[in-house]
């Protein structure tokens, strides 16, 4: 019977001997308290207008790493012109049995915007007053219910970290949010704040972004995803409403309030950046359609693919996430070159495809570690017999004739298909933000010129600091100098015929030198020798519309290129020496 009622007392007491005012960092939560129950966590979420991101938010939600019976969840929805409440209730009827409580308001009896709003996504008096009646009423409601926690957490927000939650509370920060990634420098937290209260940039924000600076960092500003330990005494306090701070001099500003209130009772605000949580999109400025949302969406999808493995969608909210309907931009094909044996970059092409609505005919790369001597001499192949790598004053590797071999065999296929403009692609890039309508203007672009081009680089590497001239009649497109990398290029039927055409298997160096050679841009005079006719029409994007996953170095670097073995010959390589 002890046994029993112990058993009882555990499950119904939430554990509240966590200091009521240290900020410290217990060293190892879950090993010092095994039997405790976690800390109990009020979610409260406001939506309006999210109804590109709520399929990922809620399915984010859903995964979280923390018990459900621990959860409770305090929703407020209004004013919605998309299909917010449609998906909200539809999540909320699969899961309502799963979670301790559920608290919602969602109303759609009254779409109608606030009477001084311009637009759905203008920021007016009334809609600031709005939101900060409802944090504060969240913060209150969380404070009645004896939760040790409040997690103000936006509906924009992207976790990829399951974990995100579990590692907050265990920090046992009155105040902390997890650092969140957006477009460019912006991110959730200040580290400096204008005498007028609003942004300023300071030497610190930089460092902590880039995660030079590992840690829970304090900072006088985070929003978007605020957790807030009810359990200290300090932050009793704490509040959205400017009329329970004395003096309050600022704007009405639900964060701004928020963190003015924390300032003034001296309660510390931490960022934390030990280990990558997520991302949020950018406020959609005032007259910007809420479609917006879904392009900056694309852009942070694709850069979790490539960084995380992409953002998690259940099947119950996919429904609200179609993939886009797939084109070849404009163009006759677009090709992407990959070996057989590097799935992972194939599955995470195919997943950027997708997202981009791009269809792509996927070529099967040659690959040097199936390369020999032998193989070599049997389809004709010499080496170019003054060639040394500049940097490496090495021969050719079996990973750059492969690499070379593949891009050829683009180039046969568009000869022998009579293709007129295409997109080549390698397997390991990432895309620029806005990447299908910035491609869509330098289409548009290289359509109105007054000549015919062969090749447009759209991702390369810049290797000489010589001016490159703009196109005449263009704001995108410069005269390319010497440049390595072919991560990405546009060719024409023509600029295809040029390099068949310069017969080069017959004097092989890396694809990337090449091509500088053929539009008559390389620096080594003994290496253009050997190509008589170097009438490439080249041009590149400006600026670049992919760059590398990784750069040389970077953790995740892979090379199967560099990291192959070297044919086995002299600098000077003649066929009988094969």
């Amino acid at each position: 019977m002890t046994t029993v009622i112990l058993l009882l007392v555990l499950f119904l007491c939430p554990d509240t001997s966590r200091s009521a005012s240290d900020d410290t960092q217990p060293s190892s939560p879950e090993a010092a308290a095994p039997l405790k129950l976690l800390p109990s966590v009020v979610i409260a979420v406001q939506v309006r207008n999210k109804a590109y991101t709520l399929p990922y938010f809620l399915t984010a939600l859903e995964n979280l790493n923390y018990p459900k019976d621990r959860l409770s969840l305090w929703i407020r929805s209004d004013h919605n012109e998309d299909n917010s409440l449609a998906i909200l209730r539809l999540w909320l009827s699969s899961v309502e049995r799963q979670y301790h409580s559920i608290n919602t308001e969602l109303r759609s009896s009254n779409p109608k915007r606030f009477a001084d709003e311009t637009s759905a996504t203008h920021w007016s008096t009334i809609r600031f007053e709005h939101v900060i009646k409802l944090k504060e009423e969240a913060l209150l409601y969380a404070r009645h219910a004896w939760a040790d926690f409040i997690w103000f957490l936006d509906a924009d927000v992207l976790l990829t970290n399951m974990n995100t939650l579990r590692d907050l509370v265990f920090k046992d920060l009155t105040v902390s949010a997890p650092m969140l990634e957006s477009d460019g420098m912006y991110s959730n937290f200040w580290c400096g704040m204008t005498k007028s209260f609003y942004y300023k940039r300071t030497e610190d924000y930089k460092p902590i972004l880039n995660r030079e600076k590992t840690g829970c960092f304090e900072v006088p500003m985070v929003h978007t995803a605020v957790l807030v330990n009810l359990n200290h005494l300090r932050s009793q306090n704490l509040t959205f409403l400017s009329k329970k701070i004395p003096h309050y001099a600022g704007p009405k500003d639900d964060i701004i309030t928020f963190a003015l209130s924390a300032k003034h009772f001296n309660v510390p605000l931490h960022i934390c950046n030990e280990v990558f949580y997520g991302y949020f999109t950018l406020p959609l400025e005032e007259n910007q359609a809420l479609a917006f949302d879904e392009a900056q969406l694309v852009n942070i999808k694709l850069e979790a693919i490539v960084d995380h493995g992409g953002l998690e969608l259940s099947e119950l909210m996919a429904q609200f996430a179609p993939p886009p309907e797939r084109d070849t931009l404009g163009l006759d094909k677009v090709f992407m070159i990959n070996l057989k044996r590097r799935t992972d970059r194939r599955t995470k092409m195919r997943q950027c495809f997708s997202e981009l609505g791009i269809e792509a005919m996927e070529i099967e790369a040659v690959d040097g570690k199936l390369l020999n001597n032998t193989s070599l001499v049997s389809m004709g192949i010499e080496m170019l017999p003054s060639y040394m790598d500049p940097y490496h004053k090495r021969p050719l590797t079996m990973g750059e004739i492969g690499c070379f071999l593949s891009h050829y065999s683009v180039w046969q296929k568009v000869v022998d298909e009579n293709l007129q403009e295409v997109l080549v692609l390698e397997d390991d890039i990432r895309f620029e933000n806005f990447f299908r309508a910035k491609m869509a203007h330098l289409i548009k672009e290289l359509r109105n010129l007054s000549f015919s081009w062969d090749l447009v680089y759209v991702g390369r590497k810049k290797l000489q600091s010589e001016d490159e001239p703009n196109v005449d009649g263009s704001k995108n497109l410069v005269w390319v100098g010497y440049s390595y990398w072919t991560l990405g290029y546009l060719l024409s039927q023509s600029g295809a015929r040029k390099l068949l055409d310069g017969q080069p298997l017959s004097k092989l160096l890396p694809v990337d030198e090449y091509l500088p050679i053929m539009f008559d841009r390389h620096p080594e005079i003994e290496w253009k020798s050997f190509f008589d006719k170097r009438s490439l029409v080249a041009l590149s994007a400006q600026p670049l519309l992919l760059y590398p996953t990784h750069y040389t170095g970077e953790p995740g670097y892979v090379s199967d290129t560099e990291d192959s073995s070297r044919i086995s010959t002299s600098p000077q390589v003649k066929r009988d020496d094969l």
